[in-house]
């Protein structure tokens, strides 16, 4: 109980630091999550139509995804400098690896009557990409964003050892000081940011499979 205690002292000791911290934190990840965002969906689209490019785009993003992520962060530092760049581009590399793969695998599991379907009515091919193909494999992609935002979230914390801030830095200087309550402080609102925003993006989840399939799934995390 004195452990905690001093824990929740140390956060109201030094609120400013750790507000400053989360901030840094919360824009490192927000950054990489929009750069996600955009090369994992396109990309994934763009895999639905060229089976070649699907192939290459898997077997890079997996190897990529081999690399220790730490190795990608010391890659970049010569290449990008230390700092938030080089955490935003390894961020980037690491988390975009999910959403490729469940929006493409989301795609390619519509239903090919219903696609015919909506052909056989005169719907174009953005027609169908927009209005039929994304809204029935939204829920697969957003559970692929799911895991890439708690993903990315996780491992901005090693940003801080690149100079790049955020509650990772928290984190190294509790190691490095012998500080075990601020190393436990900083993990803790790490791990509170990564849960919230899990739980926010489940509910989304859920809200758009009942719009789209006319009922909520149960039992569904």
């Amino acid at each position: 109980m004195t452990f905690l205690k001093d824990v929740f002292m140390l956060y109201v000791d030094r609120f400013g630091y750790f507000y400053e911290r989360f901030i840094e934190h919360l824009y490192l990840t927000s950054v990489a999550i929009i750069f996600i965002m955009v090369i994992g969906i396109t990309s994934g689209i763009l895999m639905t139509y060229n089976r070649r490019f699907a192939q290459f785009m898997l077997s890079l993003t997996g190897f990529l995804y081999t690399i220790p992520s730490i190795a990608i962060f010391g890659i970049l530092i010569p290449i990008t400098g230390i700092g938030g760049t080089s955490a935003i581009i390894a961020l980037s590399i690491y988390g975009v690896l999910p959403l490729i793969r469940n929006t493409y695998v989301g795609i390619m599991e519509v239903d090919e009557n219903i696609l015919e379907a909506a052909v056989g009515m005169g719907s174009t091919t953005r027609q169908v990409l927009f209005r039929i193909k994304l809204p029935l494999a939204s829920p697969v992609i957003l559970a692929g964003f799911r895991t890439t935002v708690t993903m990315t979230i996780a491992l901005g914390t090693i940003a801080g050892l690149i100079g790049a801030g955020g509650l990772g830095r928290a984190i190294w200087s509790g190691i490095a000081l012998y500080h075990l309550e601020l190393t436990i402080a900083a993990s803790l609102l790490i791990a509170f940011f990564a849960v919230s925003a899990d739980q926010l993006l489940n509910l989304a989840e859920k809200a758009i499979r009942h719009k789209i399939f006319g009922k909520k799934e149960r039992n569904h995390t």
